[in-house]
Order: structure tokens, then C-alpha cells, then sequence
């Protein structure tokens, strides 16, 4: 079966490290050196393969950039290699196995770019290979793992689905009992705003209703108060067309339009038989005859219909004032009365949704006790999962604590509840409703009988710490596991029989992935499949020779000056011997 392994990582100009290659292998590879080696470069290169945050302090002085660049073993199948290939990575394969290759360059200036395959990708695509690819543990890890909040990641994901599954109906539960609620309290802060509106609007729809404008009526009112403005002239006009058209009986000897068309028509018709084109001429003259008269009867018609009753022009004016009123105050600049009825017509609607929002409130304060309800269930259940994990959890622990040397400790969870501010009490207890649960646990450490349980960061000194991590990390690979561990320093703070222990389960883990370690302590290189050593130059950097594979009697002479700081001690050397026997023995 083939599986994800970190097969080499070169490292330019980062740190002290000039130019350097790290060679890794599956199994247990152990990486040492003396204080300041570089070292801890290894790790930082890592961390900015995985997606870490670049920072220009790490180029070296005098160069332009820092690079990395790393070579992992990756099953074409796997879901790093699908998520590369989505991003348009080429992965190398060859009998079965793929390469993925990896880099990333910081520039002096502070400027990251990453590439996977050859193309160029975000950093936070890095950060999600990561995930599927290595798990980085070291101090700042350990630190992480003191936060409460940390604690209940850690203890989630040993859970898998028994508390994925709870979490998320909680969460989504969670999510809509938050919008409810927030929609609740605008609604409900916004009620004096809400009222004073609807007042307005209540008063703007009445009285418009009150008015009963009709469309296009103040175009219509004032068309009719033009023509009552100018009656008296306008029927002056009207009969002296129409006597111009069809004659004044006042004047018998008047000439009129209508006689002198008649006679015209008269002459015409007499001999139109003799010529078309006459005759032509004749009907038209015909047709204006006809026209003259009907226009000299309308003329007549107007003249009698037109009303010039001052009272019905003083009623027009006094309409028209009251429509004008309302279009200055619910119309727009010039706009009637249809812009009165549309805003009448939006106000109404809009009124009608304010007034509904007391309903809506009702609704929403419902809907808010019964998601209340419905997330405590989801509470209580996820809370139950939680506890039944950290038993599961606590115990594995423990059992990996007694093989490190710590065999009287006891590691449990505490899941402990905050206040809630609104009372709500379930089981006996008062919860908060928290985007996670309602639970805030703990990681609680009891180093020997008879101690109470304390948190792991106020009752584990820093070598305890150290194995406690190291405990959970095994755990996490037995549950959760990753392709490559890389541990910094992890052993710090341990010693003697410890350390040996430590150095044994970091083996017994390497039998199932890839185990990289940072240390300084001899009893835990020895049990290493690889060991190397990260060395400097007189000028005080790590070039392509400063990272060495210890073989043999090389690397007898590197735990002897692990174990004494001096290479050529014979009691050093045996006693490098003698670990390596006990190692492999062990292993």
C-alpha cells in the first residue's frame, strides 16, 4: 500500500541554513545538532511548506529570497493529490506512486509565493494539504493544546462522527436560533421608530382617502379653470366665427364664408359634366361646404354650452388647492395626482407590514423559545457524546502515559458549563449556548494518587507536559491518523528513563507513519531508523554538506556527544552502544 511520505526538503537561504538538503525516509528519522545548528529550521521550512506564515526575518542576510522546497510521496488516489490536481498540479507518477512537488519562496521584501506541481497556488492551499499530509507538534503546539478551546477541538476530532454528527445539527440549530433572535431584537428596538412611522403614514393614506383624488384630475381641473377664466372672451370669439362662417342674422347684407362656398359650389357644378378635373375641384369644394357648416353648428353649440358661473370657477380653484397641497406634500416635483395615489398605494402596503410586525414579533418569540428548546436537546445529546468520547479519550491517554514513564498519572476531561444569561437551566445546571455546545472542557492531569486533578497547564511540569502531548498526539494517530509526524523537541524537559520511554512509543508510532524528531536527547535518537545530524561551517552557516546521515560509527559518535559533549569518551561511546542495543532490542 503505498502512502504519503516527505521524502526530501531543500532548504536556501533561510536562517542560518545557506543551502542545504534534508534527506528523509519512511520510519523514525532523527533529526540532532548542537544549540544554534539550525535545527529548528527544519521545522520552520515545514511549517512554510504547510502554509505557515511567511516573514522576512527568516531570509538569510544578503540574499534576495528564501526558498523551500519539498518532494512528497503522494498516492494518486489520495485526497491531497485530488485537491492538488483541482488546483492544476501535476502529480509524477510512476508504478503506482505519485510526487508531489512542493515550494515555497519568501522575498526579502516580505513577498510569499507558493507553487504544488509547477503551478502557481495560494498559501492557503498549502495550509489544506497540510491537513492530509503531516502534523506539525512542537513548543508553540503545546501551548495551543493549554487553551480551552483547543482542548475541545482535540477531543471533537478523537470523537469522529458519535460527536460530528450531534455537533452539527447543535450548530446548525445554533445558527437560526441566532438570526431568529437578532431579527427579534431589531423588530423589538425598533418599535418606537416602527410606531412613529406607521403614525405618519396612517396620516399621509387618510388623508388622501379623505381628498378621493381621481387620476389626472388636477390636469383635468385645470383645463376647465382656464377655460371658466376666459368665458366671457371665448364666447365673444365663438360668435364671431360663427357668424363669419355662416352669417349674422342682425346683418341681412353680411357677406359669410358659408354663402360665398355655396355659390362657388353652385358655378362649379353647372359644368363639371365637361371636365374631370373641374369636377374634381367640385367635390372637393363640396367637402369644404360640408365642413363649414358642421364647424359653424359646433361654433354655435359652444357659444350656448359655455358656462360662466363664477361659483363653479371658485369650486375649481378650491380643488385644485386641495389636490396641489397633497402633491407638494406625497408627489414629486412635477407630478399630479397619480403620484399621490402611487405613494398612497405604497404607503398603504407598508403600513400594512408595520402593523403586521406585532404579529411578527409574536411569531418570532415563538420561534425562538421552540428553537431554544430544540437546542438544548441538541446540547444534552452533543454534551453526552462529548463525555462518552472523553472517557474513551482520558483512558488512552492514560494507558500511553504509563508507558512513558509516568505510570501513576491519570489524565481526565472536565465539561464543565458557564451561566446563561437567560436562565435556562437544564439537568439541574444553568447552560450558555456557545457556537460549540454548551460544553467548555478541560484537560485535567493527576500526576500520582492522592492529587487532585488539576488543568494539564498548572499541574504537569515541563517534561510531564512534554509526555502528556506526546500521549494525545498518539492517541490522535490511532484515531485520527496523518502520513508524517514531526515532532520539536517534543522531549524537552524529560530525562533518563523518560526519555528512553519517549524515544520508544515516537518508535512504535513510526511503525505506522512517517516520524520526523527534533531532539536533544540521546535515549530518543537512539531509537531512531534515520538519523540526522545538522551541522555548521566556520562562518557560522549550514551549507550542502551541514546536514549529514549518521551511520555506524558516525552516529556512535554523535550520541556519545549527545550523551557527554565529548566525541572520543569511551564511557560515552559505550554507553551510545549500549542504546542502540537497547533500541533495536526494543524494536
Amino acid at each position: 500500500m503505498v502512502v504519503s511520505v516527505l521524502e526530501e526538503m531543500r532548504i536556501r537561504a533561510l536562517g542560518v541554513i545557506d543551502d542545504a538538503v534534508v534527506e528523509l525516509s519512511p520510519g523514525f528519522t532523527a533529526v540532532t545538532g548542537e544549540t544554534g545548528a539550525g535545527k529548528t529550521m527544519v521545522v520552520t521550512s515545514l511549517g512554510l511548506l504547510l502554509g505557515g506564515r511567511a516573514d522576512a526575518a527568516l531570509v538569510r542576510v544578503g540574499a534576495k529570497a528564501a526558498v523551500v522546497e519539498g518532494r512528497i510521496t503522494v498516492p494518486p488516489d489520495a485526497p491531497a493529490a485530488r485537491r492538488a490536481a483541482e488546483a492544476g498540479a501535476e502529480l509524477e507518477e510512476e508504478g503506482g506512486e505519485g510526487t508531489l512537488l512542493v515550494s515555497r519562496t519568501i522575498s526579502a521584501e516580505g513577498r510569499s509565493r507558493a507553487h504544488v506541481g509547477g503551478r502557481s497556488v495560494p498559501a492557503g492551499l498549502l495550509a489544506e494539504l497540510s491537513g492530509e499530509l503531516v502534523a506539525v507538534h512542537g513548543q508553540t503546539d503545546q501551548q495551543g493544546l493549554l487553551r480551552a478551546a483547543r482542548q475541545r477541538e482535540a477531543l471533537d476530532r478523537y470523537a469522529g462522527e458519535s460527536v460530528s454528527v450531534p455537533l452539527a445539527a447543535y450548530t446548525g440549530t445554533y445558527r437560526r436560533l441566532r438570526a431568529v433572535a437578532g431579527e427579534l431584537d431589531e423588530l423589538t428596538a425598533r418599535a418606537r421608530e416602527r410606531a412613529q412611522e406607521a403614525d405618519l403614514l396612517r396620516f399621509g393614506v387618510d388623508e388622501i382617502a379623505a381628498a378621493e383624488p381621481q387620476p389626472g384630475e388636477d390636469t383635468e381641473l385645470a383645463a376647465e379653470a382656464q377655460r371658466l377664466g376666459h368665458a366671457e372672451a371665448l364666447s365673444s370669439a365663438a360668435t364671431m366665427a360663427h357668424g363669419a362662417l355662416a352669417g349674422d342674422p342682425a346683418d341681412p347684407e353680411g357677406v359669410d364664408a358659408a354663402t360665398l362656398v355655396a355659390g362657388a359650389l353652385r358655378a362649379l357644378e353647372a359644368v363639371r359634366a365637361h371636365d374631370q378635373a373641374l369636377a374634381a375641384l367640385a367635390d372637393r369644394l363640396g367637402e369644404v361646404h360640408i365642413l363649414l357648416s358642421d364647424v359653424a353648428g359646433e361654433l354655435a353649440g359652444y357659444a350656448d354650452d359655455l358656462d360662466a358661473d363664477p361659483l363653479r370657477l371658485a369650486a375649481v380653484e378650491e380643488r385644485r388647492a386641495v389636490l396641489g397641497q397633497l402633491v407638494r406634500k406625497y408627489g414629486e416635483q412635477g407630478e399630479g395626482t397619480d403620484a399621490v395615489l402611487e405613494w398612497a398605494e405604497r404607503s398603504a402596503a407598508r403600513l400594512t407590514e408595520l402593523e403586521g410586525d406585532d404579529d411578527r414579533i409574536g411569531d418570532l418569540a415563538q420561534e425562538r423559545e421552540r428553537l431554544r428548546a430544540e437546542l438544548a436537546t441538541h446540547a444534552r445529546t452533543l454534551t453526552e457524546a462529548r463525555r462518552d468520547a472523553a472517557k474513551r479519550f482520558a483512558d488512552a491517554v492514560t494507558g500511553e502515559l504509563s508507558e512513558l514513564a509516568m505510570p501513576h498519572a491519570r489524565v481526565s476531561f472536565d465539561l464543565g458549563h458557564t451561566e446563561d444569561p437567560d436562565g435556562l437551566d437544564i439537568e439541574g445546571r444553568a447552560l450558555a449556548f456557545g457556537p460549540h455546545g454548551t460544553d467548555e472542557v478541560e484537560l485535567l492531569l493527576t500526576p500520582h494518587p492522592g492529587a487532585p486533578p488539576r488543568p494539564i497547564a498548572k499541574g504537569a511540569s515541563g517534561g510531564e507536559l512534554s509526555r502528556v502531548m506526546l500521549a494525545v498526539e498518539v492517541v490522535f494517530a490511532g484515531a485520527d491518523p496523518v502520513p508524517t509526524y514531526l515532532f520539536d523537541e517534543v522531549d524537552a524537559g524529560v530525562g533518563g528513563k523518560a526519555a528512553v520511554e519517549v524515544g520508544r512509543r515516537l518508535a512504535r508510532l513510526a511503525k505506522s507513519a512517517q516520524v520526523v524528531v527534533v531532539t536533544h536527547l540521546p535515549q530518543v535518537a537512539a531509537f531512531a531508523d534515520r538519523h540526522l545530524v545538522v551541522e555548521k561551517t566556520d562562518d557560522g552557516s549550514v551549507t550542502h554538506s551541514g546536514v549529514q546521515a549518521m551511520e555506524g560509527e558516525d552516529r556512535v559518535r554523535e550520541l556519545s556527544r549527545m550523551l557527554a559533549g565529548q566525541e572520543d569518551s569511551e564511557l560515552a561511546r559505550a554507553h551510545a552502544e549500549e542504546l542502540l542495543d537497547a533500541a533495536r532490542a526494543a524494536s
